[in-house]
């Protein structure tokens, strides 16, 4: 795995992290909060990689 590859899955999964997070405090249920976080990772990871690369 390339430094490049690394930075970006690290980078995406502090974004999911904080948008799960942030989603749970703001009263949504777990289950929603963690769907929330997976979607933001999955969607950032394109970004990140075009933004880094």
């Amino acid at each position: 795995m390339s430094l490049h590859t690394a930075l970006v899955l690290l980078i995406a999964v502090v974004i999911g992290l904080i948008v799960g997070g942030l989603s749970f405090l703001s009263g949504t249920p777990a289950a929603g909060a963690v769907l929330a976080g997976l979607i933001s990772t999955g969607g950032s990871v394109p970004v990140l990689r075009t933004l880094i690369g």
